[in-house]
């Protein structure tokens, strides 16, 4: 079984539930070079996240090179109760893709 790439923590405060989520990611541009051959190392970076709850696509974010490694997302929306499940999922460009989910507290 692979390594679980997201950690997500979702909390509801009045009608706002605040969703974090950190992932575990290389983010590489394309543009950078290896120190030791000098030859540019691939591109490789997430290109789409999607976040869902109860059934209903909340986010869609689409990113580029520009992402810093292991990115930082938060976010926040109404229309969920406690005991939600928010489920993180997102597809990089050389097609790998993970997904994960967290119960709302």
């Amino acid at each position: 079984m692979a390594k679980k790439t997201i950690k997500i923590r979702a909390k509801l405060k009045g009608d706002k539930t605040t969703v974090k989520c950190l992932m575990t990611h290389p983010m590489e541009t394309g543009l950078r070079k290896d120190k030791k051959t000098g030859k540019l190392i691939p591109a490789h970076f997430i290109s789409e996240v999607v976040a869902e709850a109860g059934g209903k696509n909340v986010l869609t974010s689409n990113w580029s090179g520009g992402v810093s490694k292991n990115p930082y997302l938060s976010f926040a929306f109404t229309g969920a109760a406690k005991g939600d499940e928010v489920k993180i999922s997102w597809t990089d460009n050389q097609g790998g893709s993970d997904s994960a989910s967290a119960k709302i507290k």
